[in-house]
């Protein structure tokens, strides 16, 4: 049986032997191997094998005898061994070294050389991604980095401090550890920490954020139970107008950027009409696009990131815990975001419209 190995007295026969009874008995290889690893531990044959041996018994196969190969083993990594390795990968890209070397008839040290020095292939995981954008849609984003790319080349670090991003969050009252954040220090074979999913509460008020280059200049919490919709979004604005008549006069004394997605509320006819009445110019924003939007990938994990893993008991509590983080980030201007945005528009041309990590 193939890349099942000795664990003391339980031979490679033996272990066939107990996946081909067991499968007449109707067990799963999921349901054999665990059994198997009670025994065998680490020396378990691999789940996949076993789940092939399992399929041969299922179809009437009687020997638990590997299969006579002509010739000798291969385990050099001749031409042949590369080509077949590739076609296999063109089949199923998931499959393990093991799998590999198992569907091509060599070592699994010859497919683990293949893999990485041959084809210099390694694994990598999936990413999570907002959206699977269509081609249009990455189109879409390649222009409109290329056109502010642009504007930032020709205006300087001046049009950036014209732009005053906006956005809302869910504010809730528990938001759970990310898995960095739970990591401790342990000796040498202490067991890993458990963590136990925690269910969000319906607890939670939707906030308005707008910030700029200097800091959050105004925030703003919908009434319990509501969520922003276009005549509220206006009212926010003008309150914003308002605020910025007292903290940034010298932003008003140019041509306002507001940066903000394509959220219905931001695009009402009477929201546009008054950034109109106010000259505030509105950029364009792709779709889909949180790593083009300052608040998504600055604002608010760092507005968050000392909130998770603590429950509030009540939103009063919750909103001055907002307040007491706000006014930490605005002094200690860890907020740069609008000046990242330049590296962000180069990096979406690079990746051709498609979305980006790791900035």
């Amino acid at each position: 049986m193939a890349a099942v190995r000795v664990s003391g007295t339980v031979t490679n026969d033996d272990q066939c032997a107990y996946i081909k009874i067991e499968t007449l008995r109707g067990k799963t290889p999921t349901e054999i191997h665990s059994s198997l690893m009670e025994v065998c531990g680490v020396e378990t044959g691999d789940r996949s094998i076993i789940s092939r041996w399992a399929q041969r018994f299922r179809e009437g196969r009687l020997s638990i005898e590997n299969d006579p190969k002509s010739g000798r083993s291969r385990t050099s990594t001749d031409d042949q061994s590369v080509e077949r390795v590739l076609q296999i990968l063109a089949e199923d890209r998931r499959m393990t070294c093991e799998e590999t070397a198992y569907s091509a008839g060599i070592s699994r040290e010859s497919a683990y050389r293949i893999l990485t020095e041959c084809l210099h292939k390694r694994r990598i995981a999936a990413r999570w991604v907002p959206h699977d954008l269509s081609e249009e849609q990455k189109c879409r984003r390649l222009e409109i980095s290329q056109l502010l790319l642009h504007r930032f080349r020709e205006e300087g670090n001046e049009f950036l401090q014209k732009v005053v991003a906006i956005d809302e969050t869910w504010i809730r009252d528990f938001e759970p550890e990310l898995k960095s954040q739970s990591s401790e220090w342990r000796g040498k074979g202490s067991p890993r920490p458990k963590k136990f999913k925690r269910a969000q509460s319906n607890v939670k008020q939707m906030m308005i954020f707008a910030y700029d280059c200097k800091g959050v200049i105004m925030t703003d919490r919908a009434p319990t139970g509501t969520t922003v919709t276009a005549d509220y979004y206006r009212q926010f604005l003008q309150k914003l107008r308002c605020k910025m008549h007292a903290n940034r006069p010298d932003l008003l004394e140019n041509s306002v950027l507001i940066l903000h997605d394509n959220a219905r509320p931001h695009l009402g006819k009477d929201v546009r009409e008054l950034l109109d009445g106010y000259s505030w110019e509105v950029p364009p924003h792709p779709p889909y696009s949180p790593d083009m939007s300052p608040p998504d990938f600055d604002l608010f994990p760092k507005l968050k990131i000392n909130m998770r893993g603590v429950r509030f008991s009540t939103l009063e509590d919750l909103s001055a815990s907002v307040t007491r983080r706000v006014r930490q980030l605005n002094s200690s201007r860890d907020l740069t975001g609008i000046m990242d945005l330049p590296k962000r528009w180069n990096a979406v041309i690079r990746q051709k419209g498609d979305y980006i990590e790791g900035l």
